[in-house]
């Protein structure tokens, strides 16, 4: 059952542009010139119940204006959209009731308030009883561990802990859908790790549905099981990530650096940077072990650091969308 329904979905952008040779001058100001620029097109999608989806892109891409759309923040220029059955341009009222949202760099708790009191506040506007609403609470406080947090005004968390924060303040409600915008940016690796099983336990536990996006290609391979990617406001992809995984997101990077320079000779490796101190290499997990590569690599020499990252996720999406046949002249909004 789709939750979610989007049909031929659309959103252009007036832009207010300028004449050359014209900044500042009285016409400029009186008439001002606009040009149309596309931020979505004729985009179709459908989320089923209980999924867990990626939507993914660089920035600018189109992300965002999707999203405010499915929420009712933005109306569509053209095209049909259904979320919970509801039409969140004539609906949005009743869907806020049903679905929650966390943006990474957005905060729904009040900077200045401890976040048990956010929590009571959100039960008053979501008209949650009072004895329901304090069990909801002690729930989210267990589930999420953040009774230490409770008591904490918002301004003196860390990142980390008021992403955990934000995710339970979203839940109070009960939401059938919830859209998470980043929700592991900024983060380091174990915070990111303690958020990505938090979602996890949410989607398993509670069935929620979850609309996620990222810059971040571990969040995708743990947590989605589809993943659509957009770029230019149309969807270049649309697959599961085990599928995706496979295809792409096998490359990874290897960043070592020795006590000494060091010389690589006749190696099969594609080396991205060669510094002598330092190495980055590109390694593709389907073709060879990176045990073997990383045992290759430290016969060099003393080795002094040693890091393996993921592809930035927006090569992998730009590499995707040149297959594609994309014409990557558009102009868009995000």
């Amino acid at each position: 059952m789709a939750l979610i329904t989007a049909k031929d979905l659309c959103k252009t952008f007036q832009v207010k542009g300028k004449e050359p040779g014209l900044r500042g001058s009285l016409k400029a100001i009186l008439a001002p010139q606009y040009r149309e620029v596309e931020a979505v097109r004729d985009l179709n999608l459908e989320v089923e119940k209980g999924e867990v989806l990626a939507f993914i892109g660089p920035n600018g891409a189109g992300k965002s204006t999707t999203i405010k759309m499915l929420t009712g923040i933005l109306y569509p220029t053209s095209g049909e959209i259904s979320v919970l059955g509801l039409n969140p341009s004539t609906d949005r009222k009743k869907l806020a009731y049903r679905i929650g949202t966390v943006f990474g760099q957005k905060s729904q708790l009040w900077f200045h308030l401890p976040p048990l009191d956010s929590f009571h506040l959100l039960g008053k506007i979501y008209e949650i009883e009072a004895q329901d609403l304090k069990k909801r609470i002690q729930e989210s406080i267990e589930q999420f561990d953040i009774k230490d947090l409770m008591d904490v005004p918002v301004r003196k968390l860390s990142l980390g802990q008021r992403i955990r924060c934000e995710i339970a303040a979203s839940m109070l409600h009960r939401p059938e859908i919830i859209f998470l915008d980043e929700p592991t940016i900024g983060l380091d690796v174990v915070v990111k790790q303690k958020i990505r099983e938090m979602i996890k336990t949410l989607s398993k536990e509670s069935g929620t549905t979850i609309f996620l996006t990222s810059h971040d290609a571990g969040d995708i391979e743990q947590l989605c099981k589809r993943a659509i990617i957009i770029n230019h406001g149309s969807i270049v992809l649309n697959e599961s990530v085990k599928n995706l995984k496979y295809n792409y997101l096998s490359r990874k990077e290897i960043d070592i650096k020795y006590d000494e320079p060091v010389i690589l000779e006749n190696s099969s490796l594609k080396v991205i940077k060669n510094k002598g101190y330092g190495l980055k290499v590109a390694v593709d997990s389907d073709q060879q072990e990176i045990d073997q590569v990383i045992a290759s690599l430290m016969k060099l020499g003393k080795v002094v650091d040693i890091t393996i990252s993921d592809v930035p996720l927006e090569e992998i999406i730009a590499d995707i969308y040149q297959q594609q046949g994309g014409d990557e002249g558009r102009e868009n909004l995000g």
